[in-house]
């Protein structure tokens, strides 16, 4: 009797975040309204978290468009993008390095589940979040990077890795840009421009893969 052929499992699969997929983002975004929150707002319980992240969702949606992406193997999340203009992330006024260039956009958090590092998810969520500024006309994207392993941060190594540089320097919280000017230029191949522009990730080491956190950022609260 024949064997019967092992089922072929899909590929990673990137939809758009939105308010009902909350609960699906990597923890410890799931449960953190950092960047939803202003510095000065105290801590809340995880429902009203939930909540709170869930309407910047709709608000982000209304007011700009996509504010994230979620990647799924298998059918299992796996990772996610978070993105906005900067006036929708009023926590981004609390970092030294503030503000954001008018003509970016800021990219508030990437997380990747350490089952699945090294697969090039990451590099993945920045190319999709990079078309949809660029379908925005935007010239930039920019990222508050951490070198103390902030958990609602990314690391800049991981920024770097994938072609963002530093803009402002920090010693622990430096602002880096993705200037995507290339790209606009070659809009009938925008592929091919984010390929240019979007260096290979180097496999991040294990002590350090997007998503891990040991710190708080400035003004951080426990949500």
């Amino acid at each position: 009797m024949a064997a019967t052929p092992k089922r072929r499992k899909g590929g990673p699969e990137i939809v758009p975040v939105t308010a009902d997929d909350v609960p699906a983002l990597v923890e410890p975004c799931r449960d953190c309204a950092f960047w939803e929150r202003g510095p000065g707002l105290v801590a809340g319980t995880a429902s009203t978290v939930s909540r709170d992240k869930a309407a910047w969702v709709r608000r982000v949606e209304a007011e700009w468009g996509t504010p994230g992406w979620l990647v799924r193997v298998d059918g299992q999340p796996a990772g996610h993008l978070l993105i906005a203009p900067a006036h929708l992330a009023p926590r981004s006024l609390a970092f030294p390095t503030s503000p954001v260039a008018d003509d970016a956009i800021l990219l508030l958090a990437v997380r990747v589940d350490p089952r699945y590092a090294g697969q090039g998810l990451g590099r993945r969520l920045v190319q999709t979040a990079a078309r949809e500024v660029l379908s925005h006309d935007g010239r930039a994207i920019e990222a508050f990077g951490t070198t103390r392993g902030d958990q609602c941060l990314t690391p800049v190594d991981f920024l770097t890795a994938v072609g963002f540089y530093v803009v402002r320097e920090h010693a622990a919280y430096p602002r880096l840009r993705l200037d995507l000017r290339t790209a606009l230029a070659w809009r009938e191949d925008v592929e091919h421009a984010l390929d240019r522009i979007l260096a290979p990730v180097r496999r991040l080491g294990a002590g350090n893969p997007v998503g891990t956190a040991n710190n708080e950022a400035p003004g951080a609260g426990r949500p």
